[in-house]
């Protein structure tokens, strides 16, 4: 009979001996892939992998939540999360690649558009507040500085309002470019071959 795997078969060193698998599995994880360690526990609001009431749960039903989650929820980056951003993807930056060529095969979903025209109106704040400055001659802190400013609700609701009037022009914008790529492919095969 095959040995069902533990936390124990991943990690060969004990970072925290004397502590339990799971804390020694993410101290490990911690130190050797540069898992993020900044979650709250609940109860006591401290680093899980150091309270022993780890196995409380935590996320958005339990009241925290880890930096990464954070990200996603619109807060503002720290300069160490962008640069942490940055690296992962240069990283990752073919695996994005095969995925970007995989989607524009597709056409967009109703969501991707709907996301697309956020973003487009998103940059349309964010450049009417650089007054056209490009981001990358922004200090990290005017960045965060104008990103705090685009978070806040009176924002956030013209973001909405203009991004719905958007969703058309994002459309045909997408329709725009399948029916090119369409056409690209039914050129060559369309005109006569040479003898």
């Amino acid at each position: 009979m095959v040995e069902q795997l533990s936390f124990k078969h991943f990690y060969t060193v004990e970072h925290r001996p004397g502590e339990d698998e799971h804390v020694n599995y993410r101290a490990h994880k911690r130190k050797h892939i540069g898992e993020s360690a900044e979650c709250e526990c609940i109860d006591c609001k401290c680093d899980p992998c150091e309270c022993s009431d780890w196995r409380a749960p935590m996320g958005p039903d339990g009241g925290g939540h880890s930096t990464d989650k954070a990200e996603r929820l619109g807060e503002a980056w720290s300069v160490q999360a962008r640069l942490r951003q940055g690296r992962n993807a240069r990283r990752n930056k073919a695996k994005t690649k095969l995925g970007r060529v995989r989607a524009s095969r597709r056409f967009a979903s109703p969501e991707k558009l709907k996301s697309r025209a956020r973003r487009a109106a998103y940059k349309l704040f964010y450049n009417k507040i650089t007054k056209g400055i490009p981001k990358s001659e922004l200090s990290p802190q005017r960045k965060s500085e104008i990103e705090k400013r685009l978070q806040k609700p009176a924002f956030k609701g013209r973001i909405e309002k203009i991004a719905g009037k958007l969703v058309k022009d994002v459309r045909k914008k997408e329709m725009a470019r399948k029916n090119k790529s369409a056409d690209a492919k039914s050129a060559p095969a369309a005109s006569p071959q040479k003898v």
